[in-house]
C-alpha cells in the first residue's frame, strides 16, 4: 500500500506524458489523486489498530497516514477541476497538447513528491522530496508563459532554493551530531528520536535553526516568504490550490517531526521561542499585506501565510492539545483554500481579472462562485461552523493553558485586524449592483461544495479523525 502511494501518481503522470493530451488522460490523473486518498484512509485504518507500518527509509505512521489523506482531498479537488481547466486553456489556445500534457505529468509529480516527504523516515529523502516539489512547481508557477509568470517562477526558484540550500546544512549539522553521538543510523528519525538526549546540545541548536528557516522558506514563514505572493498568484488555480491547501503544510509538517528532536535534546524552552517568534512575525506581516491587497489571487496568498504564522505559534506552544488543533488546521485550511483559489481561477477566466476594486457585484452577477467566494471566506476566517473555527479555538485555548496568555492576546489582536481587512474586501469584491445574472454549470459548484461541506462537517463532527488526529498529535506533542 505504501508504494502505490507514488506508484500511482506516477503511472498517471508517464501516461500524461506519452500520450496526446485529451480529457481521459487529465481524469486518469484524477483517479490517482482519489487512489491516493483511499490508500490513506486504509492506511489510517491499520494504523490506528496495529501502529506504524514499515520501517527505514519509508515509514507511515499516524501523522504520515493523516498527511496523504490531506494530500489526496486536497489534490483530487485540483486534478478533478485541472480537466476543465485544461479543456478551456487549449480551446482558447491559450495552452498546446504538448503544453497540457506537461502540465498534467508535472501535477503527478508534485503529488507524489509531497507523499514521499511525509512518508520519508529519512532526514536526507525528506530533502529530496521536498526539492523535488520545488522543480516540479517551479514550471508550473511558470505555466502561462507570460512576463509575470516568468518573473514568478524565478522569484520562487531562487528563494525557495537558498532555504532549502540552509535546510540541507541543517540537516547535515543533525546528521553529524548523531555521528558524534554513535547512533546507528543517523539520518533516520526514530534512531535520532530515541537517542536525542545523547546528541549534543550546542550542535542541536544550530540544526533546528537552520532547519526551522530553511523549511520554514517553503512554509511561507518570515523572513523568506516574498515568493508566495507572486508564485501562488501567477500559477494556475489547481496548482495554487495544491501549492497553499497542501505544500505549505508538507514543509511544517517537517519542522514539527524536526521540533521533536530538538525538544527531547535541548527541552521545550528554545523551540518554542524560536517558534513564537517567527510565527507571531509571519501573522503580523501577513495582517499587514492583508490590509494593502488589491488582487484576489494574492490576498488569499498572504491569507496562506496568515494560517501558517497561526500553526506556527501552536507549534511553539506545543502539547498535544495544541498540535491537535494545529493538524485539524492543516485540514481546515487545505479544504477551504483549495475551494478558494479554484473558485478565483473561475473568476479569472469569466471575469479576466481578480483585481477586488473591478469584481464589485459578483454575488448578483455570478451567483454560484460568489456564493462560494463569500461561504469560503468566512470559513478561512475561522466563522463557525467551519473546522477553522475549531482548531483556532484548540490552539487558543492551549497557549492559555501553557499560562502564554500575551500570545493567545497578540493572535486574537492580529486575527481581528484580518478578519475587518478581509471583511473589506470580500464587500467589496462581492456586493453590487448588476445588470444581469449568470448560472455556473453543476461540474464547477459541486465539488467545491462538497469541499466546503468537509469543511463544515469535520467542525461538527469528531469522527472519523478524532482517533487518528490524537494519535498524530501524540507523535510531535
Amino acid at each position: 500500500m505504501v508504494y502505490w502511494l507514488f506508484l500511482a501518481p506516477l503511472v498517471a503522470g508517464l501516461v500524461a506524458m506519452l500520450s496526446p493530451w485529451r480529457p481521459a488522460v487529465a481524469w486518469l490523473g484524477a483517479t490517482s489523486a482519489l487512489v491516493v486518498l483511499v490508500l490513506g484512509v486504509g492506511l489510517a485504518v491499520r494504523v490506528e489498530h496495529s501502529g506504524p507500518i514499515g520501517s527505514g527509509v519509508l515509514r507511515v505512521d499516524a501523522l504520515a497516514a493523516f498527511l496523504v489523506i490531506v494530500i489526496g482531498a486536497v489534490s483530487l479537488l485540483a486534478t478533478v477541476r485541472s480537466v476543465s481547466y485544461l479543456s478551456n486553456e487549449v480551446q482558447a489556445g491559450h495552452s498546446t497538447l504538448r503544453h497540457a500534457a506537461l502540465y498534467s505529468t508535472l501535477v503527478q509529480g508534485f503529488i507524489a513528491a509531497m507523499v514521499l516527504a511525509v512518508v520519508a523516515n529519512n532526514l536526507g529523502v525528506l530533502w529530496v522530496a521536498i526539492e523535488a516539489t520545488t522543480v516540479v512547481t517551479t514550471f508550473l508557477v511558470g505555466h502561462h508563459r507570460t512576463p509575470a509568470a516568468l518573473e514568478a517562477s524565478w522569484k520562487y526558484i531562487i528563494i525557495c532554493s537558498v532555504g532549502i540550500a540552509v535546510a540541507f546544512l541543517g540537516t547535515t549539522v543533525l546528521y553529524l551530531a548523531g555521528v558524534h553521538a554513535h547512533v546507528a543510523n543517523p539520518l533516520d528519525f526514530t534512531s535520532l528520536a530515541a537517542h536525542a538526549a545523547l546528541l549534543n546540545a550546542p550542535v542541536v541548536r544550530l540544526a533546528f535553526t537552520l532547519i526551522v528557516f530553511g523549511y520554514g522558506t517553503k512554509a511561507g514563514l518570515v523572513p523568506l516568504f516574498s515568493w508566495l505572493p507572486d508564485a501562488h498568484g501567477q500559477a494556475p488555480a489547481p496548482v495554487s490550490a495544491l501549492m497553499s491547501g497542501v505544500l505549505l503544510s508538507v514543509a511544517l509538517s517537517a519542522i514539527l517531526r524536526l521540533r521533536v528532536i530538538a525538544v527531547s535534546t535541548l527541552g521545550p524552552t528554545f523551540p518554542r521561542v524560536l517558534l513564537l517568534a517567527i510565527g507571531i512575525a509571519t501573522l503580523v506581516v501577513a495582517a499587514v499585506m492583508l490590509l494593502a491587497q488589491r488582487d484576489l489571487k494574492r490576498l488569499l496568498a498572504y491569507s496562506s501565510m496568515e494560517h501558517m504564522g497561526i500553526m506556527t505559534v501552536a507549534a511553539g506552544v506545543g502539547g498535544p492539545l495544541a498540535l491537535s488543533g494545529v493538524l485539524l488546521h492543516i485540514l481546515g485550511h487545505g479544504l477551504v483554500k483549495g475551494v478558494l483559489f479554484l473558485d478565483a481561477g473561475e473568476v479569472l477566466r469569466l471575469e479576466g481579472t481578480t483585481r477586488i476594486a473591478r469584481l464589485g457585484g459578483l454575488l448578483a452577477r455570478r451567483p454560484a462562485l460568489g456564493a462560494i467566494l463569500a461561504i469560503g471566506l468566512a470559513g478561512l476566517l475561522g466563522l463557525p461552523p467551519f473546522s477553522i473555527f475549531v482548531s483556532e479555538l484548540t490552539m487558543l485555548r492551549a497557549e492559555a493553558g501553557a499560562g502564554l496568555w500575551w500570545v493567545a492576546a497578540v493572535v486574537l489582536g492580529v486575527l481581528a485586524i484580518i478578519l475587518a481587512a478581509i471583511l473589506a474586501h470580500g464587500r467589496t469584491m462581492l456586493l453590487g449592483p448588476s445588470e444581469q445574472s449568470t448560472r455556473s454549470p453543476v461540474s464547477l459548484v459541486a465539488p467545491l461544495g462538497v469541499a466546503l461541506g468537509a469543511a463544515v462537517w469535520f467542525g461538527l463532527v469528531a469522527w472519523p479523525l478524532a482517533h487518528l488526529l490524537s494519535l498524530a498529535a501524540g507523535i510531535v506533542a
